[in-house]
């Protein structure tokens, strides 16, 4: 039998089979689990033989999640964390120490900021930001001490595209680990691993779970890379719960089918956006030839993503008044959703940057963010077109 493809290791991975022969993997909502007998109580803790302890530790739901985004990955091994954000501080904290330094790409999430400008400073980890696109003059910020290259392609809101391929060479010429933020593309369209990346991130809250319900992350890497991010995990607490696990699991077994109705939509939608040039002055979606890195967003990428990004001539006054006249689409902050959300991210996932921070990244004023859903493309597209006609 040939190889399973990406669709069918989501839906036939199961870990799990108890003696009432399920065919859908059941909750195991336990907190810890027993041993028979005080040997393999002592082995299991000694980590001679595999199995589970601790749902901190591992549990059957877990595994499973992990055992299906590694086959998504290509990666070796895998740690599921309560959010996304625990899995980015976690892909941090994990392996850096007192002195160590890193290169980050300017364009990060907001909270992604606040850990490299306001947490790890505390603990004398320094960081220097570099440009999303011009890989050719990282090399110039390599420091002595640094040990990691962070980047999240594309980025968020912005939709930077970085060259994987470049990146990857730049890590192993310096002998730094090279991890990527890949929860905009979601390993249904890119794997970094492929192309070199150590540490791969997740927000599996967003288009992995894929309706807004749980909270949840993932680092998956190579297995004695993530052999220090289950130590650190294991003894700092930030692991997921099984319950959502499950959730999150269940989900992906439709993630392919979902993504490439989230890209139908949002390039219909970005295309859309284009014809609007008296009232938007910009509008990025990686798979519109107008997007500056339109032709390696092809190469690294099997479709554009769930996300679009247009900027409003009328600045912060624009934002505002179109968001408020939306009529289906959602005011939220989160994305991935099968419902179509609109973001200003200058005044909420990004307000935490200053002004100066959110231009160097074209955050601007009038810059709306949509997480293009699973409606009827034509409907998304009418609710804008109204909104749009309120902004003079």
């Amino acid at each position: 039998m040939q190889k399973p493809h990406f669709e069918t290791n989501a839906i036939r991975t199961q870990t799990e089979i108890t003696g009432e022969k399920e065919h859908s993997t059941p909750m195991y909502l336990t907190s810890s689990f027993r041993f028979d007998n005080a040997e393999e109580m002592r082995a299991l803790f000694a980590g001679e033989s595999e199995g589970n302890i601790y749902s901190r530790y591992s549990n059957p739901n877990t595994n499973e999640l992990i055992e299906k985004v590694c086959l998504m990955e290509g990666t070796e091994a895998a740690f599921a964390t309560s959010t996304g954000m625990a899995a980015v501080f976690t892909s941090i904290a994990a392996f850096l120490k007192q002195g160590d330094h890193l290169i980050a790409s300017r364009a990060v999430f907001g909270s992604t900021h606040q850990i490299l400008t306001q947490i790890l400073p505390r603990w004398g980890i320094t960081h220097t930001y570099v440009d999303p696109v011009h890989c050719d003059e990282w090399e110039k910020h390599i420091l002595p001490e640094t040990k990691m290259i962070l980047l999240e392609t594309p980025s968020n809101p912005g939709l930077s595209i970085t060259d994987l391929e470049k990146a990857g060479k730049i890590a192993r010429k310096h002998n730094l680990l090279l991890n990527v933020d890949n929860c905009f593309a979601t390993p249904y369209l890119q794997q970094p691993a492929k192309y070199g990346a150590d540490i791969i991130t997740h927000s599996a809250t967003k288009f992995m779970d894929g309706q807004g319900r749980v909270l949840g992350g993932i680092v998956a890497g190579r297995k004695e890379l993530i052999d220090e991010v289950i130590f650190f995990n294991r003894h700092t607490g930030p692991a997921m719960s099984p319950f959502n696990a499950w959730v999150i699991s269940k989900s992906l077994e439709t993630l392919a089918v979902r993504m490439d109705r989230h890209c139908e939509n949002a390039l219909a939608i970005a295309r859309f956006l284009e014809s609007q040039s008296a009232k938007i002055s910009n509008v990025l979606y990686p798979f519109l030839e107008s997007h500056p890195q339109y032709e390696l967003a092809k190469k690294q990428m099997r479709l554009g993503g769930g996300i679009v990004s247009f900027e409003l001539r009328g600045g912060l006054e624009a934002g505002q008044r179109f968001l408020d006249e939306l009529k289906m689409i959602t005011r939220s902050s989160n994305l991935g959703d099968t419902r179509s959300i609109a973001t200003h991210p200058a005044s909420s996932t990004h307000s935490k940057l200053t002004e100066v921070e959110r231009l160097a990244v074209n955050i601007t004023p009038g810059l709306i963010r949509i997480s293009v859903g699973l409606e009827h493309p034509d409907d998304v597209i009418s609710d804008i077109e109204q909104a749009l006609g309120h902004i003079t």
